[in-house]
């Protein structure tokens, strides 16, 4: 029966093992392990679906960046005569995938997540899309590839077309390949930056701090490699001097830019915009009610910790005897002002015969005690000799 276990928790996709009086061989060959059966619920439902969720963003947005930074040269290739110049620097090319974009999608992998893990188990159908392979398959790559190859011609075609009408402030042309291909290279590390931030649906420090430090890097590594100073150590190996100097302090190369970001970003914003607003999915509807709850909580919480405005106390007294208590109980209040005395003299007599009233009848009380208690107290003085 051991070996049975063991080799369907070696067999499955990922092996849960739970530790009890079987023994430990399928805890040791599983993936995960617990004490209780009680904890699977979490680990499917939350941790498992996270997981999936996590996997196929890391990977569609891997391949968009990818095609989108390899496909650039095809665009070349037609201009170059399919030779093998290459429209980046060499040291960006290098770089791209290891310094550029590596932090910001390695955070999506580690981190994000579409819904919390209350309403991960409060809708167990959200599970059903990791069931049915719905975020990721051919489809999803195909459009990945898609999108890639889109903004891989807007990245190339859209700088190529500023730069033919384009011209400095001294009034000289673009017309040199360096400044064409730092151009290109900029407004690619944007926007797949902006991409990346525009698909993470849950924001830490740690993705600020990759995906906007990875931008700084960027630039930080740009103007460093094509320094005058790093060209004096090594002239072979960082040819272009000065080129993001003297390209990026214009204002018409920024503007170019901008707008190579916003025509790249805008159209896929659309797409999943009219997607969820006119075929949302069950993810999509718990997103919204999740971020609907996240806004009312705060007002719920303010109504929650409003107080009493009044200041008025009440205290109560016990006792064997009759005393004050219909006047505590009662809300009426002994003391009264000259102002109110003299506004309402009836209100005042009325008060004072209530409270004469309550006085007689305390007297009354305790004569009527004290006649009942004398013939005891003879009586108890007759019996003694």
């Amino acid at each position: 029966m051991m070996k049975v276990c063991r080799s369907i928790t070696e067999a499955a996709h990922i092996g849960v093992g739970i530790s009890g009086q079987e023994g430990t061989q399928a805890v040791l060959a599983s993936d995960y392990s617990f004490a209780q059966f009680r904890y699977l619920q979490r680990l499917l439902l939350v941790h498992g679906r996270w997981s999936y969720f996590r996997m196929c963003n890391f990977l569609c947005y891997f391949f968009y960046k990818n095609f989108a930074f390899t496909l650039v040269h095809f665009w070349y290739g037609f201009f170059c005569g399919f030779s093998a110049q290459t429209v980046y620097d060499q040291w960006f090319i290098t770089l791209f995938n290891i310094v550029y974009t590596s932090l910001p999608v390695l955070s999506m992998g580690l981190f994000d997540q579409d819904v919390n893990d209350h309403n991960s188990l409060r809708y167990p159908s959200l599970y059903k899309p990791g069931q049915q392979n719905l975020l990721f398959n051919k489809r999803q790559f195909f459009l990945c590839t898609l999108q890639g190859m889109g903004t891989s011609f807007l990245l190339f075609f859209i700088p190529y077309g500023a730069f033919s009408v384009m011209v400095k402030e001294d009034g000289s042309h673009f017309s040199d390949q360096q400044a064409f291909a730092v151009t290109i290279a900029t407004s690619l590390v944007i926007v797949v930056s902006v991409q990346i931030g525009l698909d993470t649906h849950y924001w830490t420090a740690v993705n600020h701090l990759f995906i906007w430090g990875s931008l700084t890097v960027y630039f930080v590594i740009l103007f460093a490699m094509q320094s005058n100073g790093i060209f004096g150590i090594f002239p072979s190996n960082f040819p272009f001097i000065g080129t993001a100097r003297n390209c990026l302090q214009e204002k018409s190369v920024w503007l170019v830019i901008l707008l190579t970001t916003v025509v790249c970003v805008v159209p896929g914003l659309a797409v999943s915009f009219l997607r969820v607003d006119l075929f949302p999915t069950l993810t999509d509807k718990v997103c919204h009610l999740q971020q609907s709850r996240k806004r009312q909580g705060p007002q719920e919480r303010s109504l929650r910790r409003v107080r009493r405005t009044s200041s008025r106390r009440s205290a109560y007294a016990f006792s064997h005897q009759q005393g004050y208590g219909e006047l505590i109980t009662s809300g009426k209040n002994m003391r009264t002002s000259a102002v109110s005395s003299a506004r309402s003299p009836e209100r005042t007599l009325h008060s004072t015969k209530w409270i004469e009233n309550m006085l007689k009848r305390k007297n009354e009380v305790s004569c009527i005690s004290e006649s009942t208690g004398a013939p005891e107290s003879s009586n108890r003085a007759i019996q003694t000799p």
